[in-house]
């Protein structure tokens, strides 16, 4: 790893997806004398001005219509292509980050200037697409088989995510690691669990792969069990209307409140308030937001995908769900609250993060990968 220079690429991101690039960043910048970002949106605006790095912007426009949206898409895929090119002579390695699987034309061009490539699955778009049923996805399947075919190495955060994301046929080149890590000056417990009212949050987007219908759905069960709990929706996203006249239609906004986006260094703040953190999602990698409600005190209960189940043991470091449905969230919801031992989840959970979440546990993660490859 000494003296290599890194490339890191993504598609343009939203909010949410500030806090894993901004861990991937952090990490890399600590290992290399020169980072070159390639993204745009959300990424771009965050680091156009950090003198750490250079970036370059990826514009992008949204659009309904298919036909437009495989256009758009070409686009972006041509100018990352064009600052590979630019940067040819700058860069040794590219990291292939959000969204990176199945960026296709820019994979071979960075293979065909002899650059070392990695693919870092932060998630999968294939997977939550394939939850809307948006046909977009079977054409990203294409260019994805490209990708991991082209790529040297492809890096997930646990094994079970190999079948999860039908990587099972580039097994020989598949390494486990994560880059996520706590700030744990930050993220710690700062008010005592048996103190906390009787809160249940969400922290995410509001789309349709993240469940929150579901555990929207879920809460009138809930709250026939539990007459004091309330709910804590932070974030947002293309189904924040219909999440509000939801609200509005059921009389729950006594019950439910929507924050919108609350800066992540703020959100430990929130985390520390709850009861329970709640992750109905129908796809994930390995959530920053699990890790940082365990650093907190918070108890987690999630479904059972991506890497969660390798960090989550039920009734150890918090609780696994069966599925999203809503009556088994509620059923869930039901059960963590009046758990007994929940002081004891509380402290397991903070001692596993603490153990491998540190800042530097996660630079050599990375050094390790690197330097093998």
């Amino acid at each position: 790893m000494k003296n290599r220079t890194v490339g890191i690429i993504t598609i343009p991101i939203s909010k949410s997806g500030l806090t894993p690039l901004s861990n991937l960043v952090d990490i890399i910048c600590s290992l290399s004398p020169a980072v070159f970002l390639i993204t745009g949106d959300a990424g771009y605006q965050f680091y156009k001005n950090d003198n750490r790095l250079t970036s370059y912007k990826i514009f992008h426009s949204n659009s309904t219509f298919f036909l437009l949206r495989i256009f758009n898409y070409m686009i972006i895929q041509v100018t990352i292509s064009f600052f590979i090119v630019t940067t040819r002579k700058k860069v040794d390695c590219f990291i292939f980050f959000v969204g990176g699987d199945t960026l296709a034309l820019p994979m071979i061009t960075a293979r065909i200037l002899k650059k070392k490539v990695f693919i870092l699955f932060a998630g999968s778009i294939i997977k939550t697409l394939e939850s809307k049923k948006d046909p977009l996805g079977y054409g990203l399947k294409m260019l994805r088989y490209i990708t991991c075919s082209f790529a040297h190495t492809l890096i997930v955060y646990a094994e079970g995510l190999i079948k999860d994301y039908s990587l099972e046929r580039w097994t020989r080149k598949i390494t486990i690691a994560y880059n996520h890590f706590i700030v744990f000056d930050r993220f710690r417990i700062e008010k005592e669990y048996p103190v906390r009212e009787f809160i249940v949050g969400y922290v995410g987007r509001f789309d349709e792969e993240k469940g929150i219908m579901h555990l929207l759905h879920a809460v009138p069960d809930i709250v026939k069990n539990n007459p004091d709990v309330s709910f804590l929706f932070i974030g947002d996203g293309e189904q924040r209307n219909v999440i509000e006249h939801y609200i509005t239609d059921k009389g729950m906004r006594d019950t439910i409140i929507l924050s919108g986006w609350i800066a992540h260094e703020l959100i430990a703040d929130y985390l520390n308030r709850m009861k329970l953190l709640v992750i109905p999602s129908y796809t994930e990698g390995l959530p920053n937001v699990m890790i940082e409600a365990m650093a907190c005190g918070t108890p987690v209960l999630a479904t059972p995908v991506g890497a969660i189940p390798s960090i989550i043991r039920d009734e150890e470091t918090g609780f696994i769900m069966e599925n999203n449905t809503p009556a088994c969230i509620a059923a869930n919801v039901v059960r963590a609250l009046s758990y007994p031992l929940m002081e004891t989840i509380v402290e397991n959970a903070k001692m596993r993060v603490e153990k491998d979440f540190t800042f530097e546990s996660a630079v050599t993660r990375m050094k390790d990968v690197l330097d093998e490859n």
